[in-house]
C-alpha cells in the first residue's frame, strides 16, 4: 500500500526519518484535543527530514501569514469544545483594501511601459492636450492619463485618382494621377487634420481640376504632361501647407491622359493629323534652310561680280581718259606725226579683224599670195556655195589714194594697181 494512500496504515513518507514514526501518536493526541500543529512540528523536529519542501505545507504557512496581516484568528488551541484560543488577534479593516490598492498600482505602473519603433514617433496627449513627441526606444507614460499616438514618419504613402474633367477649350479629358507623400510633422499630422488621407485626396482633386481647366486638351494629351505634373505638384503642396497637415509631397505621376472612350478614335485621328502637319512643317523648314543659304550665296556672288565689273569699267575708262590726255599733249607738239600714227593704228585695228588682204603691186610684177593662216585653220571650205565674187566689198577710192601717196614711190597712175584677195 502506498505511503500516502487514504485510510491506510502506511503514513510514512520516504523522505522522513524516524520522527515520522511517532507522528501517529501525535495524531492520537490531536483526536484527544491537542493541537495538531504542535505534534507535527515535534515529530518533524525530532526526525531527520532531508526531502524537498512540502507545497501544501508552504501554502498553508503563506495563508496563515496573510491571515495574520489581515488581523484574522491565530492558531487554534486544543480545547475539546473547539473554542478559540487566548492568542487570537482582531481583524484590521483597512488591510485588505490597502493590499488590493498596492496590487492595482503595480499593474497600472506596468501598463505604462511601451516601445517606440525606429521608424515611428509618438505624439503624447494628456487628457487631450499636446505634451510632446517621444523618440524611438523604451518609454513610459502614465496609462489612462496620457494617450500616445504612433506615427510612421519614414513610410511613403500614396494616393491615386482617375477623374474626367473639362479643359480650357471645353473638351473632356480623363486623367489618371498618383501622388506619393511622407509625414514631415507628426504633431500637425495628428492634431490639425482629422482625416489626412481624405484631405490629401480632396486637395489633389482640386489642384488637378484647377490646372487642367486652364490647359488645352491637345497639350494635356501630347507634350504638356510634364508641365501638368509640375503645376499640380506645386499647387497641391501649397494647399497642404495652408492646411497645416504636416505632409511633405514626394512625387506626382501622371499615369495616363486620354479622351473619353466614345470619341477616342476621333481624337487619335486628330492627333495623327497634327503630327503629320508638324512633320510637313519640319520638312519644309529643312528644305528652306537648305535652299535659302545657297540662294543668298548666289546673290552675293552676282553682287560681287557686278561690283567687280563696275570697278573694271571705271578703271578702264579712267585709263583711256588718261591716255587721251597724254596723246593731246603729244599731238600739240607734233600734229602731223601724231595724226599719221593714229591713222595707222586705226587701220591696223580695222583690218586686223578681217580676212581681206590688200596689196599694192605693180601691174608688170604681179604678187602671188598664199593664205597659210586660213588654210591652217580649215576655213577655206567654210564659204557658202551660193557665195560669189560680187559679194566682195568695194574699197573706198579715197583709201586707195591715201595708200598710194604713203608708199612714196614716184610714177604715173598706171604704174601701180590694187589686187583684192578674198577668202
Amino acid at each position: 500500500m502506498a505511503w500516502n494512500e487514504p485510510g491506510g496504515g502506511n503514513q510514512h513518507d520516504p523522505w522522513s526519518g524516524g520522527g515520522r514514526r511517532g507522528s501517529s501518536g501525535d495524531r492520537g493526541n490531536d483526536d484527544r484535543g491537542n493541537t495538531g500543529g504542535g505534534g507535527n512540528n515535534g515529530g518533524n523536529n525530532g526526525g531527520n527530514n532531508q526531502g524537498p519542501p512540502d507545497l501544501d505545507e508552504a501554502l498553508k504557512k503563506f495563508q496563515q501569514k496573510l491571515n495574520g496581516m489581515l488581523g484574522g484568528n491565530g492558531k487554534r488551541s486544543g480545547g475539546g469544545n473547539g473554542g478559540n484560543g487566548g492568542g487570537s488577534k482582531p481583524r484590521n479593516a483597512l488591510a485588505l483594501p490597502a493590499l488590493v490598492l498596492i496590487v492595482a498600482l503595480a499593474i497600472w505602473a506596468a501598463m505604462g511601459f511601451y516601445l517606440v519603433d525606429q521608424s515611428e514617433r509618438g505624439v503624447v496627449l494628456r487628457f487631450g492636450e499636446y505634451q510632446g513627441i517621444v523618440d524611438p526606444g523604451l518609454q513610459w507614460n502614465p496609462p489612462l492619463i496620457d494617450d500616445v499616438r504612433m506615427v510612421n514618419v519614414t513610410r511613403v504613402r500614396s494616393v491615386s485618382q482617375t477623374q474626367s474633367m473639362l479643359t480650357r477649350d471645353e473638351n473632356i479629358v480623363e486623367v489618371e494621377i498618383s501622388a506619393q507623400y511622407q509625414v514631415s510633422n507628426p504633431k500637425d499630422f495628428v492634431l490639425n487634420v482629422r482625416n489626412p488621407a481624405l484631405s490629401i485626396e480632396n486637395a489633389l482633386d482640386s489642384s488637378l481640376r484647377h490646372v487642367v481647366g486652364g490647359t488645352d486638351m491637345i497639350d494635356i494629351l501630347t507634350s504638356g504632361r510634364e508641365i501638368l505634373g509640375s503645376s499640380v505638384a506645386s499647387r497641391l503642396q501649397s494647399y497642404l501647407d495652408a492646411y497645416g497637415a504636416g505632409i511633405r509631397l514626394q512625387t506626382i505621376n501622371i499615369e495616363s491622359t486620354s479622351a473619353p472612350a466614345p470619341v477616342i478614335d476621333a481624337f487619335d485621328d486628330v492627333i495623327r493629323a497634327r503630327e503629320d502637319r508638324q512633320r510637313t512643317i519640319n520638312e519644309g523648314m529643312a528644305y528652306a534652310n537648305a535652299i535659302i543659304p545657297a540662294a543668298q550665296g548666289q546673290a552675293q556672288r552676282i553682287v560681287e561680280q557686278g561690283q567687280g565689273y563696275r570697278e573694271s569699267v571705271v578703271a578702264e575708262a579712267q585709263g583711256q581718259a588718261n591716255r587721251f590726255n597724254a596723246l593731246v599733249g603729244e599731238y600739240r607738239n607734233s600734229p602731223e606725226i601724231m595724226r599719221e600714227r593714229m591713222y595707222l593704228d586705226a587701220i591696223e585695228e580695222v583690218f586686223g579683224s578681217t580676212p581681206k588682204v590688200l596689196l599694192d603691186v605693180s601691174e608688170n610684177a604681179p604678187l602671188m599670195y598664199l593664205p597659210l593662216d586660213q588654210m591652217r585653220g580649215g576655213q577655206g571650205s567654210s564659204r557658202p556655195a551660193n557665195a560669189s565674187s560680187s559679194d566682195d566689198e568695194q574699197i573706198d577710192p579715197s583709201v586707195l589714194e591715201t595708200l598710194r601717196n604713203t608708199q612714196g614711190s614716184g610714177g604715173t597712175s598706171n604704174n601701180g594697181g590694187i589686187r583684192r584677195e578674198g577668202r
